[in-house]
């Protein structure tokens, strides 16, 4: 084989290598996932516009199948398009896009992966920030901590996308749709990204009651019990509109 000849095969293997590199990350986005980034995006904007995060902290994801459909990494949300898809399988490889997903991405899959969830929410809500780094689990100040199924638990720290803090957040999570990061903020995830949302917002709220309650000078918050939730937690069974 001459080097002439060698080169042209070389430069060929190149360029089908990076043929089906493109065709892995940039295949067809289906009428479904092009709905659910839509929604994705909307939510994470939702987030800055609630004061839940700042800059580009913060991310948010939703299951697909088994395609995860997950925000980029250091992309304001406000530039998001329909051309930004980004979406990897449960084991991490990318499927959708080019854009690198967030550095919180072993968090999002680890949650898919052992819960039923659809969606993931994970923010730098002030308040629960600053409850994260008080307590090892929020007080039960109300009792809408059963919505997240009951006392919400502080995982430890760790440094953001390893690993380590992905295990320590399943650990806080067992049992609970909701948890705080220590010195970090807070992940719930949901059926959907309106109760994954919701469900942020929900604790955020119950964080900044009890710092709000508990600083008021010479006075302590009064808490409900352990079985003064779990009744809440019954009667919320069938909360709501039927059918």
């Amino acid at each position: 084989m001459t080097e002439q000849s060698w080169n042209r095969r070389g430069a060929q293997g190149v360029r089908e290598e990076a043929r089906v590199v493109e065709q892995a990350r940039g295949r067809s986005v289906s009428p479904e996932e092009a709905h659910a980034w839509e929604a994705l995006v909307a939510t994470a904007r939702r987030t800055v516009a609630d004061g839940l995060v700042v800059g580009t902290s913060g991310n948010v994801s939703v299951r697909v199948g088994d395609t995860v459909l997950v925000t980029p990494s250091g992309v304001p949300y406000d530039r998001l398009t329909p051309r930004d898809v980004t979406g990897v399988a449960l084991d991490g490889g990318q499927v959708l896009g080019t854009l690198v997903p967030t550095s919180e991405l072993p968090m999002h899959l680890a949650v898919y992966r052992t819960t039923g969830a659809r969606a993931v929410v994970h923010t730098h809500a002030v308040h629960a920030t600053a409850v994260s780094t008080l307590v090892r689990e929020l007080p039960l100040i109300h009792y809408m901590a059963a919505a997240l199924g009951g006392p919400v638990r502080v995982a430890p720290y760790a440094a953001y996308g390893t690993e380590e803090l992905a295990a320590h957040m399943l650990d806080a999570l067992a049992g609970r749709s909701g948890c705080l990061l220590q010195n970090h903020g807070t992940l719930t995830y949901g059926a959907t990204l309106d109760q994954a949302y919701d469900r942020t917002a929900q604790l955020e709220w119950m964080c900044r009651l009890w710092l709000t309650a508990s600083g008021v000078p010479g006075r302590t918050p009064s808490l409900l019990t352990r079985e003064q939730l779990a009744e809440v937690g019954e009667r919320l069974r069938g909360y709501g509109q039927k059918g």
